[in-house]
């Protein structure tokens, strides 16, 4: 498939999944749409997680940085008496700053450290949600946090997060602003250069590229962003509590990663729907949520390395193969490269 064509194809199912999400309100039971509500607040965290693997690096500290979110537009709208509105970039700007200072020590590890040190870090911040009442509600959390509210000329005051419909559309239109966001990122020189990093750090440093500065700022955005569905979440539920930001949630944004892929932004995306839909199929079936999501894990891991969203390329090689009793040797999007590692030879 030409670029051209494949630019096409994608912005046409692109353009049917928005047309999609806009009619689901509207086709689901009123019950169902807080799921929707939270499938995408997952989905700006988990588009906002991949944009940090871009750097090379693995957080389990990504999912504390959408509590520094939530707690601080709820401190921001219950203590200081802000409108949501601005309350929740200013708790988007606390999280990137918080992320800025955290870079300074996890950076200077890589890989396992990094994991280990990301987790540390969070654990940290959590437990300070924990112990302290004052101002963060010990572990019963924050309660009665005020939602965003629009003023209407006629009617007064319009309660965004009274009415699910209106809800869903406001975090449909953040997540399209958040994909467009990193997807621009990503394909920006920024972007290419992350890209550098990820694979050959030691090589792009060597040519003068400030591995640091690019890895902070990466944290730092992805962060940001990861606040951003924080706020949403809080301000939706009208609670925050410690609980809702552990280990266990984190292991699920790491699930939806994995299973959807990392290679495009895409991926993410994929992951998120689809194990949401699992999840609800799993209702009643607590107990044997893990069971299921351990074997999807394995089975993805096993079968389709880079996701869910590679299964169109794998599925076009698998009919080349069926047709013609041999896999493509080149794909439609990659070169293969030479088996020694070394350039191939001219011809003679």
């Amino acid at each position: 498939m030409r670029r051209s064509s494949r630019i096409w194809a994608t912005s046409g199912g692109l353009t049917a999944l928005l047309a999609v999400f806009c009619a689901l309100p509207f086709l689901v039971a009123i019950y169902r749409i807080d799921i929707l509500i939270f499938l995408l607040i997952n989905v700006i965290l988990a588009v906002s997680y991949r944009f940090l693997t871009l750097a090379g690096e693995f957080s389990l500290g990504h999912v504390v940085m959408m509590g520094v979110g939530a707690y601080g537009s709820a401190l921001a709208t219950k203590e200081a008496g802000l409108s949501v509105w601005l309350a929740a970039p200013l708790a988007m700007a606390f999280t990137g700053f918080l992320a800025f200072l955290l870079a300074f020590p996890l950076f200077r590890m890589k890989g396992f450290y990094f994991l280990i040190g990301s987790f540390a870090a969070g654990e940290a911040i959590r437990l300070t949600w924990n112990r302290f009442r004052d101002p963060f509600g010990g572990p019963g959390g924050l309660v009665f946090i005020p939602s965003p509210e629009i003023p209407l000329p006629v009617l007064g005051m319009f309660d965004v997060a009274a009415d699910p419909v209106s809800y869903y559309f406001l975090c449909l239109a953040l997540v399209v602003i958040t994909i467009f966001i990193f997807y621009r990122l990503e394909h920006s020189r920024f972007g290419l250069t992350l890209h550098a990093i990820h694979w050959k750090d030691v090589l792009a440093e060597s040519v003068g590229v400030h591995i640091w500065w690019y890895k902070t700022f990466a944290l730092v955005v992805a962060s940001a962003f990861a606040g951003l569905a924080g706020a949403l979440l809080g301000h939706y539920l009208g609670t925050v509590n410690p609980v809702q930001f552990n280990l266990h949630i984190m292991l699920f944004v790491l699930v939806w990663v994995i299973v959807g892929g990392t290679r495009t932004i895409a991926g993410p995306i994929v992951g998120v729907i689809v194990l949401t839909v699992v999840d609800q199929g799993l209702r009643g079936l607590d107990e044997w949520r893990p069971l299921f999501y351990g074997a999807i894990l394995i089975l993805t891991v096993m079968f389709l390395p880079d996701g869910l969203e590679s299964l169109p390329r794998r599925a076009r090689e698998w009919l080349e193969w069926v047709r013609h009793g041999r896999r493509p040797l080149i794909s439609d999007d990659e070169e293969e490269p030479p088996e020694s590692g070394r350039p191939p030879p001219r011809d003679a």
